[in-house]
């Protein structure tokens, strides 16, 4: 198995996201499961299977900083320095989101959690959708999160719409959360 899925791999993936589905992938740590972040019933399908409060907001990975930028308001120099010493690469940050960013992506924060992924089929899979994907841990909520294509099938089985073929990275741990002046919320650890 490799980290980069086949070219028609991730079509069907894109395929899906585009009809407003949720596909399950491999990331830098655990299996994700994601949708189009514009899609509000994709959203809510998903927190609903992963029965994950609303309130506590998404992340969204992406293949670019320029994907983002549509969601986040202008960042200050520093920031940007702050960002790009990490991506791409496993770190998650907290940053202020525009006014006009979907409630159903912040929850009930004024911050989006973004990524620019290191991970090459998650790379890939973004810049061949063009955009962002969300990207949250492929588990039922309180259950350990999957790290193979065998334990998502398990956990979530027929309620997925694809399930992109690949290798999770070498975290052992989910990508580490830091805020915009560099607070670690959250550790990752390499495995």
């Amino acid at each position: 198995m490799s980290y980069l899925p086949s070219h028609h791999h991730l079509k069907q993936a894109v395929r899906h996201i585009k009809q407003g589905g949720l596909i399950a992938y491999p990331t830098e740590a655990v299996y994700g499961l994601g949708c189009d972040p514009l899609n509000p019933q994709a959203v809510y399908r998903l927190l609903e299977l992963k029965r994950r409060d609303p309130a506590k907001g998404l992340i969204l990975i992406a293949s670019s900083y320029k994907q983002l930028k549509p969601f986040l308001q202008p960042l200050k120099k520093k920031t940007r320095k702050r960002l790009s010493a990490t991506w791409p690469g496993p770190v998650t940050w907290l940053l202020p989101a525009r006014p006009e960013c979907p409630d159903w992506l912040t929850g009930h924060h004024h911050t989006l959690a973004v990524r620019v992924t290191a991970h090459p089929g998650c790379r890939a899979l973004c810049a061949l959708l063009q955009g962002p994907l969300i990207s949250t841990s492929a588990n039922l909520s309180g259950r350990q999160p999957a790290k193979h294509r065998l334990a998502v099938r398990k956990q979530l089985g027929q309620v997925i719409d694809y399930l992109l073929p690949g290798e999770t990275g070498k975290l052992a741990q989910p990508t580490e959360i830091r805020t915009r002046k560099g607070e670690v919320i959250r550790r990752g650890t390499a495995s």
